[in-house]
């Protein structure tokens, strides 16, 4: 995988750069001293020229993330190994018996280089064996030093493959510890906002009807539960007794139950006779969602509904139906844009973060269904 602009990775293709004209200009000095040895010197100049040219197209081309890619790096391993394999006619085969050096010697290995910093340890060690591999074909004797050779480009295939997936993996940390430095710093900045709004609200909306009888009590108290809960989430604890269930859990619990509570005179529901069981964190949120479309339906289709539990095998799915006046096509994405997230956060927001989704069917005068569809284990 192709490294990102000023990722880690960067200083390693510089260096690979810095290698291949360290590499390049060691070459040109081994072709000036053996020049009178070489059995076609013309045909000698036009490779280091072709050579040249490549070095200086590969160092552009690596310099730019796009370009990192498949068709360069094979047009690259290609160029070395057809300098490679004409080393036998350019410099002749009895020049080579005599030890003049082939035409890559260090110059080939900066495609193995490049492999193993764009693909690891694999991409590395493939380009080695196949540049060795040529290496060792244009040779008719093959000595001891030539296998030392060829074992040096594997190891620094693997060495390099290795560091630059460390590489990587040092970057892909950083950038999830910024990214959740950034979510801290967030959510501190709306604590401190809902802290002086909402909260406060909350507890003086509890502290005066606390006392009150009637419907005006049951909110004071409700509202006491919602302030303790909004604390809990701000703070980054656990919610408190008798809150949704907590995500720390992975037992699964019968989602019947969790749904049962909703059960009333106008709301009815419908469940298997055998347990749904589901992850603890997974049935929380349907739990929440289905309360939260209850909550729709009591505000703005009367109140009455049916609950279904339907268990599917590999997810389960549950369906809110009322037989209020519908939703107008576009209020959705109305309610949305005027910043009224009810849908958007409290119930397609929770069932996604579960790996699950929302459909909801609604027309004018015919009621509206809300289906939630949840996999058995959570994402």
């Amino acid at each position: 995988m192709p490294s990102p602009p000023g990722g880690f990775e960067v200083p390693l293709w510089r260096s690979l750069a810095v290698f291949r004209l360290a590499s390049l200009a060691y070459v040109c000095a081994l072709a000036v001293r053996d020049a009178d040895r070489y059995a076609h010197p013309y045909a000698v100049a036009v490779l280091i020229l072709v050579m040249i040219a490549w070095t200086a197209l590969t160092a552009v081309g690596y310099a730019r993330p796009a370009w990192r890619r498949w068709p360069l790096l094979l047009a690259d391993l290609g160029v070395a190994l057809a300098v490679v394999l004409a080393t036998p006619w350019v410099v002749g085969r009895s020049a080579l018996a005599a030890g003049v050096p082939t035409m890559g010697v260090a110059w080939m290995a900066g495609p193995v280089l490049a492999w193993a910093v764009a693909h690891g340890r694999r991409g590395g060690t493939v380009a080695a064996l196949l540049v060795a591999g040529a290496d060792l074909a244009t040779r008719e004797r093959i000595s001891q030093s030539s296998f030392t050779g060829v074992i040096l480009m594997l190891l620094a295939g693997v060495v390099v493959g290795h560091v630059a997936r460390l590489a990587a993996t040092a970057e892909e940390r950083l950038q999830r510890a910024v990214q959740l430095e950034a979510a801290t710093r967030e959510r501190e900045r709306l604590a401190r906002g809902i802290h002086d709004s909402v909260l406060q609200v909350l507890a003086l909306v509890q502290r005066r009807g606390a006392d009150l009888p009637g419907e005006a009590g049951e909110l004071a108290r409700l509202a006491g539960e919602q302030e303790a809960a909004l604390r809990a989430l701000i703070a980054g604890a656990d919610p408190p007794p008798g809150g949704p269930p907590d995500d720390a859990g992975a037992a699964a619990v019968d989602l019947r139950d969790l749904l049962g509570r909703y059960a009333s005179a106008a709301v009815a529901l419908s469940a298997p006779a055998t347990p749904v069981p589901l992850p603890r964190r997974v049935a929380g949120e349907v739990a929440a969602a289905t309360g939260a479309a209850l909550d729709n339906v009591g505000r703005h289709a009367g109140g009455r509904a049916w609950v279904l539990i339907e268990d599917e095998g590999t997810t389960v799915t549950v369906s809110i139906r009322d037989e209020g006046p519908g939703i107008p096509a576009g209020r959705l994405a109305e309610a949305a844009a005027q910043g009224r997230l009810g849908v958007a956060q409290s119930i397609r927001g929770r069932v996604a973060d579960v790996g699950g989704t929302v459909r909801i069917v609604s027309a004018p005068e015919t009621g509206t269904e809300v289906e939630l569809t949840v996999p058995r284990s959570a994402r």
